[in-house]
């Protein structure tokens, strides 16, 4: 089960009916209308999928479990229980406007499943949750949600929890099951917080995937931002353009990196909905930028780990490209960071563009790597640091690197700058005599 908003909630759930019958227009892009289907912007976000690999390939034995029939029958029959013990169900002829709205919801994302409708017992805290079962949905809501949503707004909440179903099910139930395994995995008190901080991501990028399929649902973010703003305040009447002007002022501030570990932030999803519905696909990679903000070393998650360790093999390709570098001693110390590295003939240009939204800690710690590989074989003399030196200075932390450097080789600082301004000339001289 998936709880919408909950911040105490059990981990997992999502739902859908109906085809499409024409795309609707509801943005512009740089001044043209832009056309919303689910096939156009429902696919997994790029998080997503890049965690979905990475799950699949470095925790195969866990994957492999929560892929398992035995696995799925018994936390599908887990859900099954829980809906009869804790729930109303509400039945089509008693509430045949809400069952109109989830159908409209449905059609909107072509999803024809069979879906049904709940209340939850002794439960006041105003949620909505998708119990994810193949084939079938099934929604709870929890709180008197009925008084306090419109129609549209309702619809809005459907088309959210729709819109999991719809993620859950793509690729045989993949991302489903890399949501499963890795909030297991941060809830587990051995877990890393790198785990956590996975575990944190992941859920806010499926919140806002569903966010947008909310969207393409109602065609307008004014409804879906009001029915967030009026689920986590509990108020009645809430102004959605008063909600999103608020946020764009949080960002107005610079870079904000996402808080909180167990709910996401009601204003990071305000703000993708504006910027899905100004921009359409083409804001995913802004969205990413305002979810992850700088690559911190201390904060890294999975994904910032593996993302780390190749931007560090690549860094040392470049560094160890010219023959002259590539001695027993240097390659020998660049094993013991990758036990089969070669070098190659890496470009550096996209290394650069991706370490400018990393932390001075995540920067310092390449410094030191660059360092290691000054001294790694004192027969090159100057050339080393002289090679260092020009990498840091294309890959933009020259002034970190020129500093550690004469702190931790106990060099003077005209000496360095010295070696700085010779290394272009000197590195060249290098590759032209072919050493």
């Amino acid at each position: 089960m998936k709880w919408w908003y909950c911040q105490d909630a059990p981990p997992d759930t999502h739902l859908a009916q109906a085809p499409l019958t024409k795309p609707r227009v509801f943005g512009l892009i740089s001044g043209e209308a832009f056309m919303d289907t689910p096939e156009q912007n429902l696919e997994p976000l790029p998080y997503q999928v890049e965690l979905r690999d990475y799950l699949r390939s470095h925790e195969r034995e866990l994957w492999n479990w929560f892929a398992s029939a035995q696995a799925k029958a018994d936390y599908t029959e887990s859900l099954r229980m829980e809906l009869l013990k804790s729930t109303y169900r509400l039945d089509p002829d008693g509430h045949s406007e809400l069952y109109q709205s989830l159908s409209e919801a449905q059609t909107r994302l072509q999803l024809d499943i069979p879906v049904t409708l709940y209340q939850a017992q002794n439960s006041p805290q105003l949620n909505a949750a998708l119990f994810y079962i193949p084939g079938q949905g099934h929604i709870v809501f929890s709180g008197p949600l009925f008084t306090l949503l419109s129609t549209e707004e309702l619809k809005s909440v459907m088309g959210h929890e729709l819109a999991h179903y719809h993620l859950w099910q793509q690729d045989g139930g993949e991302f489903h099951i890399a949501d499963r395994l890795i909030q297991a995995v941060a809830n587990d008190p051995r877990a890393a917080a790198s785990h956590e901080q996975t575990a944190r991501r992941y859920q806010l990028y499926t919140e806002i995937f569903a966010d947008r399929g909310s969207l393409s649902v109602t065609g307008d973010a004014q409804p879906v931002v009001a029915s967030l703003v009026k689920i986590q305040t509990g108020l009645s009447q809430v102004s959605a353009s008063s909600y999103l002007k608020q946020a764009e002022e949080i960002f107005a501030n610079g870079n904000v990196a996402t808080e909180g570990v167990s709910h996401p932030e009601a204003f990071i999803r305000a703000r993708a909905l504006a910027l899905w519905q100004k921009q359409g696909g083409d804001a995913t990679p802004h969205i990413s930028e305002m979810i992850e903000g700088a690559a911190a070393l201390d904060e890294l998650d999975l994904i910032g780990q593996k993302r780390l360790t190749s931007a560090t093999r690549r860094m040392l390709e470049c560094l160890l490209r010219p023959k002259w570098f590539q001695t027993p001693a240097t390659l020998g110390h660049a094993k013991l960071f990758f036990g089969d590295f070669r070098p190659a003939n890496s470009n550096n240009s996209s290394l650069g563009e991706e370490l400018k939204f990393s932390d001075a800690k995540l920067r310092e710690y390449l410094c030191y790597v660059l360092l290691d590989f000054a001294k790694a074989d004192l027969d090159l003399e100057e050339m080393p640091l002289a090679a260092a030196l020009e990498l840091s200075r294309q890959l933009e932390f020259d002034a970190q690197f020129e500093k550690l450097a004469a702190k931790e080789l106990k060099m003077k600082a005209r000496d360095v700058r010295r070696i700085k301004e010779q290394a272009a000339e000197m590195l060249a001289k290098a590759e032209a005599n072919g050493e």
